[in-house]
């Protein structure tokens, strides 16, 4: 059964963020004992040269619980457990020759801009969250108000609460019923999906994902960097004053905002993609080596390409939906959606580049010189990927 999730903006009140506070610092407390006794567990099984010494979730979560002390008994035994999860997930990922992007696990610390904590005992009814409560707590837990209600229906498997800044979010996973699978026939319905800097064009449109508020709030980020790094310059030894702190908290909340209007561009776009075609196609982009351009990676950070292609992937997986990654040297760009035929640096007018051809310099316009074919240039990438998806023959090989 698949798992979704849902984060919702939850408003405790006083006594609920002491309590809040507490378990984030109970779980830091708890991931950095279970990393510490993981290490010496490791290390004592080299020394021995025995492998059954080897660390486990199992072995560490049981040495902590051990090994508890008396006011552990105040909080929560769910995020030990969920901890020392977390710290297994972890050590997996690092291993896994799959994700060569995952992280040797590392120590946290109480500076860190983002805390949080997880429980699988918390329970949701209508537009509140009740968290557990062991027996040796001296808080009066009451309910924790949401901004919403629970979008999805189905057993509530783990519930994280995260703090951004003064800011509260819970985010539930729910384990919901799986939808049938579709039935394809011969002429799917196909989603061509063209990444480029600032806008996606799609065969239904073009979506933006530099909007002017975008803009407006990168603005306001650099003139608050300016002022920082200005008062760390004048002052080094001493910049820490209270007009410091209240400039990196407005740097802080407009990271935020443009952090939620990327979230929310991001998964209404998916969301109604996924739901319109049954298959989607996108392009393999090498993202890191395009980033080694200085003049570019600005622009390819706010682009979001992996980040949209993780949410078309998964929610297209709910509905049993198929994605198509074209080849990375696949030529979208180059290529006549008309004819097939494909522009090189030796062919008649030079390939497309970002200044358009040698004979016409318009990035925005496709002109081939084969068939006679004038179209725009992301709407013929999208037409190429469509076809791609379809079964297209292998003929461009050939060429690059």
């Amino acid at each position: 059964m698949p798992v979704k999730t849902h984060k919702i903006r939850c408003y405790p009140n006083a006594e609920m963020r002491t309590v809040i506070a507490e378990l984030m610092d109970y779980n830091r407390f708890c991931w950095n004992q279970g990393l510490t006794t993981w290490n010496d567990m490791y290390e004592a099984s080299l020394i021995m040269d025995d492998k059954k010494l080897r660390p486990s979730e199992r072995k560490v979560r049981n040495e902590l619980v051990l090994d508890k002390a008396d006011w552990q008994y105040q909080r929560s035994p769910r995020v030990l457990q969920t901890a020392i999860h977390r710290l297994h997930q972890a050590w997996r990922n690092f291993f896994n020759p799959n994700m060569p992007d995952a992280h040797k696990p590392k120590f946290h610390s109480k500076r860190d801009p983002k805390q949080s904590f997880t429980t699988d005992r918390a329970t949701v009814r209508g537009k509140f969250l009740r968290l557990d409560r062991p027996r040796e707590s001296k808080h009066h837990f009451t309910d924790i108000k949401l901004a919403e209600g629970l979008r999805f229906s189905g057993a509530i498997k783990t519930v994280t609460i995260i703090k951004h800044g003064n800011k509260f979010y819970a985010s539930i996973n729910v384990s919901v019923a799986d939808t049938p699978r579709p039935a394809f026939y011969e002429s799917w319905d196909i989603g061509g999906i063209d990444l480029n800097v600032g806008h996606i064009s799609w065969n239904g449109g073009e979506v933006s994902t530099f909007t002017p508020q975008m803009a407006f709030l990168h603005q306001r980020v650099k003139v608050y960097q300016k002022r920082l790094a200005r008062k760390r310059r004048e002052n080094p030894k001493h910049f820490r004053s209270k007009n410091y702190q209240q400039t990196q908290t407005k740097l802080s909340q407009t990271y935020q905002k443009i952090n939620a209007l990327q979230n929310d561009l991001i998964h209404k776009f998916s969301h109604r993609i996924t739901k319109v075609f049954a298959v989607l196609c996108l392009e393999g982009l090498d993202v890191r080596g395009m980033q080694m351009a200085k003049n570019k990676v600005k622009n390819l950070q706010r682009s979001l390409f992996r980040r949209l292609r993780t949410a078309i992937e998964y929610k297209a997986a709910w509905q049993h939906q198929h994605v198509v990654i074209a080849d990375r040297f696949f030529p979208s760009t180059q290529r006549c959606s008309n004819c097939g035929f494909i522009k090189t640096a030796d062919s008649y007018g030079g390939k497309m580049t970002l200044r358009g051809d040698s004979i016409y310099h318009q990035h925005d316009v496709y002109r081939c010189y084969e068939c006679g074919l004038v179209m725009n240039r992301d709407e013929n990438a999208v037409q190429n990927l469509i076809a791609y998806a379809a079964g297209l023959p292998p003929e461009w090989e050939i060429v690059h």
